[in-house]
């Protein structure tokens, strides 16, 4: 099992943690082979403070089936970002005013965004819905597939979203999800990775794996989604 991510709930806050646990660490590891179409994921919740052994060098597998399944090392800086539901998941007439460009020039935003006239939802969807990235909580990603039942498969409880493994940082619509930090200093990358890709993983062609996990106990299998 390789290291993809550790979290503290000292850096997010938000993190959302199972509930009657004091658990304040999240480690994810995965397989480096897929399982069939992606890496299997592992879950561990711990209490940071009993972490007393730490390894300067995560090890690495024997084998692994893609180079992409190597995580690159990179630091995480928490930004806590407001984002809304994917429009698959708002209701017909929600949906019908957002594909009204007349709605966006109510906002004001005719005049900053109006290549966006043609096709109006995808304002919506690019620049407020469902952040793209590497995130902690927040909403469901869709558009490979509608938006199905994410139920614990132990307790029947709607699973939540925990984190998103992202192939690329942010889109390629604009930088307006771009990192504070990146819009006024880019970092510069590593030769031949693709823009905001920092960690150097590729999840089935380009996608994300969004894993979703039950608030009644860590101990129940978590839902892992591609999208």
């Amino acid at each position: 099992m390789l290291p993809v991510a550790q979290v503290y709930a000292h850096d997010v806050p938000l993190l959302p943690r199972p509930a009657q646990s004091e658990a304040d660490l999240l480690q994810v590891l995965w397989c480096p082979f897929d399982h069939p179409e992606h890496p299997r994921t592992a879950l561990f919740w711990r209490v940071a403070a009993t972490v007393t052994e730490v390894l300067a060098t995560p090890p690495e597998p024997p084998a692994l089936q893609f180079e992409t399944y190597l995580p690159e090392p990179c630091l995480l800086s928490p930004e806590h970002v407001t984002e809304y539901p994917n429009n698959l998941e708002l209701d017909e007439a929600i949906q019908e005013k957002l594909a009204n460009w007349s709605t966006w020039q109510m906002a004001k935003a005719a005049a900053l965004y109006s290549s966006y006239e043609v096709a109006p939802e995808e304002l919506y969807l690019n620049m407020l819905s469902v952040s793209p990235g590497w995130k902690i909580g927040g909403w469901s990603r869709w558009g490979l597939t509608d938006p199905v039942p994410r139920l614990c498969p132990e307790c029947g409880t709607e699973a939540e979203p925990l984190l998103t493994i992202a192939t690329n940082e942010w889109n390629g619509s604009g930088d307006s999800w771009a990192p504070e930090e990146e819009q006024a200093n880019p970092t510069p990358l590593l030769p031949g990775s693709p823009p905001a890709s920092f960690t150097m993983i590729d999840i089935a062609g380009g996608y994300d794996l969004q894993l979703h996990a039950c608030p009644t106990s860590p101990n129940h299998p978590h839902i892992e989604l591609i999208q």
